[in-house]
C-alpha cells in the first residue's frame, strides 16, 4: 500500500476494509507513516489521539471478522479540525489562553462520524480564533499549502485542507462562516461544503462560554471527492443537543440527476470585490462543459440588486457573530477602538469595530434585512437549481504573518486589492444560510489551484453536492500536488 494508494477516497477506504482488501489497522498506518514523511513540512496536522485510533482501528477489524459494519465509514482513519472537541485533548482555537482547555467529550458531530464508523486520529491546525484565510498560531505555528509551501492553504480549515491535498487523511471535518471551509478547499485543490446554516450541531465546538450556536456559523466536510461529502454530510446532520429529541432533519434529494437538467446562474465578477482572470477563465471553462452538455447557463440573473448593500449586511452580521465570542479583553479594546473611529470612516476594520460592539436593537433590525434578503433568494431559486461564483478573489498567495489583517493586500489580475474584499463572495451564501460546495475545476498557469463555489437552495445541501459530482465526471476532480504522490 504505497503511493497512490494513499489517495483512495473515503468511501474506497471503506468498501476496501468492508472487503477485506485492506484492514483498518493497515489504513491507520499508512496514513501516520505519511504523517511521518511530510507533515513536519506541512504542519497541517497538530495533535494526535492515537492510543484510540489504534484501539478503535483493531475493533473494526475485528467486527468485520464477525460479520458486522458499523456505518459507511467503518474503519476509515480521519482528522477534524482542531477547534472541535476530542475527549481528553485540549481545544484552543489556536489561542494560548486555551491550552488546558481539555475536552472532556467528543463534539457532537465527531461523534455522528464515529457513530459511521470512522476512525478519528488526530486534529488539524487552526489560524487563531479561526479568524484568517492564513492559518498559523502562536501554539502550533504555520501550515503551508502542498502545491506551494510558499504560500498559504487558506483558513480557517487550512490544515484540514492541507492534510486532504498532501494525503495525510481521507476525510476532514471542517467548519465556516466567512469561507472557513470553501477557501481552504479552493486554495489547496480539494472538495469542501458548508451546510445550510443549523443542518449540522455545534455542540462541541465553541470557545468557553458559548452557550448556544454562533449565527451563520457551520460545521461541515472536506473531502478529495464529492461522493465522500454527502456520505459525511449524512453522517453529521442532526439537530442541536437540545432539540434532538424533537426534532428530524431530512434533506432534500437533488433538483437533478444529469448536468443537462441543471439550471445555472452565474456571478463571476463584481465591484465589491476584483477575481482574478485566471479564476473566471477557470469557471467559464467548467461552464462551457456545462452547457455542452445540456444545462442552461445565465450569466446576468441575480438574486438580488443590492449587492454593495448585501454585503454590508453580511460585514455587520457577521462581526456582531464573531464579536460576541471575543474574550473579554480583546472586546474591551474593540469598544474602545469603535468609540474613537469617525462616523464617517468606511474602511473594513472601522465597519468592523461597529459590528464588534453594536447593539441589540441594530443587530435586531439588520436580521430583519436578511429575513427580506431570504426571501429574495428563495423567489431566485424558483428559477435556478445552484449559483455558481468563485471562492476567493485569487489563487493561494504567499504568506503574510507581519501585516495586521485589515491592512493586508493582496495581487488580482497584478494588482494590489484589498484582502479583505474576499468576504463578498463568502457571504453569499452565509448571510442567507445558504449550502455552498467547492470543487476543484484546474490550475492556473503557474500550476496552483482553483475551485468553484456553488451555491444552492436552503436545505437543498445534496443538490450543490451534485453538481459537483456531475462538473468532476466531465472535467475531472482532485488532482495530486507535485512531489506528495
Amino acid at each position: 500500500m504505497t503511493g497512490l494508494g494513499a489517495y483512495r477516497s473515503a468511501k474506497q477506504w471503506a468498501e476496501d476494509i468492508r472487503s477485506k482488501k485492506v484492514s483498518s489497522v493497515e489504513a491507520l498506518r499508512l496514513h501516520l507513516d505519511r504523517v511521518e514523511k511530510f507533515n513536519q513540512e506541512v504542519n497541517a496536522i497538530v495533535v494526535f489521539d492515537l492510543d484510540r485510533a489504534h484501539s478503535q482501528a483493531a475493533a473494526a477489524d475485528a467486527a468485520i471478522a464477525r460479520g458486522e459494519t458499523w456505518g459507511p465509514l467503518h474503519g476509515v482513519p480521519m482528522t477534524v479540525k482542531e477547534s472541535f472537541d476530542l475527549t481528553g485533548l485540549a481545544t484552543t482555537w489556536g489561542l494560548l489562553t486555551l491550552r488546558n482547555n481539555i475536552a472532556t467529550s467528543d463534539a457532537v458531530a465527531v461523534q455522528g462520524l464515529a457513530r459511521t464508523g470512522a476512525v478519528v486520529f488526530g486534529k488539524t491546525n487552526v489560524p487563531t480564533l479561526l479568524a484568517d484565510w492564513q492559518t498559523f498560531n502562536p501554539i502550533y505555528g504555520t501550515t503551508r499549502n502542498p502545491w506551494d509551501l510558499t504560500r498559504t492553504p487558506g483558513g480557517s480549515s487550512g490544515g484540514a485542507a492541507a492534510a486532504l491535498a498532501a494525503g495525510l487523511t481521507p476525510l476532514e471535518l471542517g467548519s465556516d462562516i466567512a469561507a472557513s471551509i470553501r477557501n481552504p478547499a479552493h486554495h489547496c485543490g480539494v472538495y469542501g461544503h458548508k451546510p445550510s446554516f443549523g443542518v449540522v450541531p455545534q455542540g462541541g465546538h465553541a470557545i468557553p462560554g458559548a452557550e448556544i450556536p454562533i449565527d451563520m456559523l457551520v460545521c461541515g466536510p472536506l473531502a478529495r471527492t464529492a461522493d465522500d461529502l454527502d456520505t459525511a454530510l449524512d453522517a453529521i446532520t442532526g439537530a442541536e443537543a437540545e432539540n434532538a429529541p424533537y426534532w428530524k432533519i431530512s434533506l432534500a434529494e437533488p433538483r437533478f440527476r444529469q448536468l443537462k437538467e441543471a439550471r445555472i446562474a452565474v456571478w463571476l465578477e463584481d465591484d465589491c470585490c476584483r477575481v482574478d482572470s485566471e479564476i473566471q477563465r477557470l469557471i467559464n471553462s467548467a461552464l462551457t462543459v456545462a452547457e455542452a452538455a445540456g444545462g442552461r447557463v445565465d450569466a446576468k440573473a441575480r438574486p438580488f440588486s443590492d449587492a454593495e448593500g448585501a454585503h454590508a449586511l453580511y460585514v455587520q452580521l457577521l462581526r456582531g457573530a464573531t464579536g460576541a465570542v471575543l474574550p473579554a479583553d480583546l472586546f474591551e479594546s474593540q469598544r474602545q477602538q469603535a468609540e474613537r473611529i469617525s462616523d464617517h470612516d468606511q474602511s473594513y476594520l472601522a465597519r468592523t469595530l461597529r459590528a464588534v460592539t453594536q447593539t441589540h436593537r441594530s443587530w435586531f433590525l439588520a436580521h430583519g434585512k436578511r429575513a427580506v434578503l431570504r426571501r429574495q433568494w428563495e423567489a431566485f431559486f424558483q428559477n435556478f437549481d445552484v449559483l455558481l461564483c468563485p471562492a476567493a478573489a485569487s489563487a493561494a498567495f504567499p504568506h503574510d504573518q507581519e501585516t495586521e489583517r485589515p491592512y493586508r493586500q493582496i495581487q488580482v489580475n497584478g494588482k494590489a486589492e484589498n484582502y479583505n474584499d474576499q468576504l463578498f463572495w463568502a457571504g453569499l451564501a452565509s448571510l442567507a444560510y445558504l449550502p455552498a460546495t467547492v470543487a476543484p475545476i484546474g490550475l492556473t498557469s503557474a500550476g496552483l489551484p482553483v475551485g468553484v463555489q456553488i451555491i444552492g437552495p436552503y436545505m437543498e445541501d445534496k443538490t450543490a453536492i451534485q453538481f459537483a459530482r456531475l462538473l468532476a465526471a466531465e472535467i475531472g476532480g482532485f488532482r495530486t500536488p507535485p512531489d506528495y504522490s
